[in-house]
């Protein structure tokens, strides 16, 4: 039986390639390439005999020079940085792209964290009791109950799953806006009203408390905008964990400012090299959001633990499903619709 090469285009710490040989162990005639040196010329080196490669930002030329390459497998959820090159690579070779869903549980209870630091004004109380302004009442910073909100998951992957699940426990409505409901058979935690992608005003009229955890797509590119985020009302909440710009930075920032909602959480942002400004101090947006006070700035931290070795799991199975020869890998990338 031929082997199969699996090639990792970085580096992993000791402890996580201890990880994937165990979990790898079993699976015959399989080679695992550990780069001694992460060069760009040792993954061209390796590149031609690799079937299958695990990375994150192939350059065009190693992409040409793995002639061999059938599985690539980016192990974290955002693939838009390879749509373009892979949906030329498969015009003339038979690749498949997979992404990781390994660090949506973290992601989820980072959206729920999120929500309860927006409702229960967490940063505001914690920062006057820094000051030592003990026991500020309601009449600086009132809870904001979840009893009764009507939440919006737009986006029905991985991630607003887990957070339907997580929410579930708490005593509100939900609705669900995604791409197409159509064979999807998804058991759902809790009853939920039910939204395509052409009913997005629709869906916003119906909730006041909208988790946004879609893909950056050029149809999701600034979805919400002002009109958009008004039809929450002026008690509407917002938690982004997607991308940026799938809110508009200007509206999100202006109905925030004219109290149009109540507030947002965010943990995705607008500018991801940000220069200092004259007192050395970075922000990754254009609009001066960290002088508000009905927003959490999160710094895209959702998939934090980083170094959780079980997110890895995913990775293990689809390595071994390839050397089983099955074709049936875990969260195929469907290149035209782009996630």
């Amino acid at each position: 039986m031929v082997d199969t090469n699996v090639l990792f285009i970085w580096k992993p710490r000791e402890e996580l390639e201890n990880y994937l040989r165990k979990g790898l162990d079993n699976v015959d005639n399989l080679n695992l390439v550990f780069p001694d040196e992460e060069t760009e010329e040792t993954y061209l080196k390796h590149a031609p005999d690799a079937n299958i490669v695990v990375g994150w930002r192939p350059t065009l030329e190693f992409l040409d020079s793995a002639e061999n390459l059938r599985l690539f497998i980016n192990p974290g959820v955002g693939v838009q940085h390879h749509l373009e090159p892979f949906r030329e690579l498969v015009k003339t070779r038979d690749i498949v792209l997979v992404n990781g869903h390994g660090n949506t549980y973290f992601t989820a209870q980072h959206v729920v964290a999120l929500l309860l630091a927006l409702t229960n004004k967490v940063v505001h109380h914690h920062n006057w009791m820094v000051e030592g302004l003990w026991r500020r009442g309601d009449s600086h910073g009132k809870s904001k109950p979840l009893r009764y909100r009507n939440i919006g998951l737009l986006g029905y992957g991985a991630v607003n799953q887990k957070v339907h699940k997580f929410l579930s426990g708490f005593d509100v409505n939900f609705s669900i806006c995604r791409n197409s409901w159509e064979g999807k058979v998804d058991h759902l935690p809790t009853p939920a009203k039910k939204y395509e992608h052409d009913q997005v005003t629709e869906f916003l009229k119906e909730v006041d408390t909208l988790i946004v955890a879609v893909p950056l797509k050029p149809d999701t590119l600034g979805l919400i905008g002002k009109k958009e985020l008004e039809l929450l009302g002026s008690d509407g909440l917002v938690v982004n964990i997607a991308r940026g710009p799938v809110i508009d930075e200007d509206a999100l920032f202006n109905v925030l400012c004219e109290k149009k909602i109540a507030g947002a959480s965010i943990d995705v942002w607008y500018e991801y090299r940000p220069e200092p400004d004259v007192d050395n101090r970075k922000f990754p947006f254009h609009r001066r959001f960290h002088e508000l006070d009905n927003i959490v700035l999160s710094p895209h931290r959702g998939a934090s633990p980083m170094d959780d070795l079980e997110r890895w799991n995913e990775v293990i199975e689809n390595i071994t499903r390839f050397a089983q020869g099955r074709s049936d890998f875990l969260n195929i990338v469907d290149l035209e619709r782009g996630y």
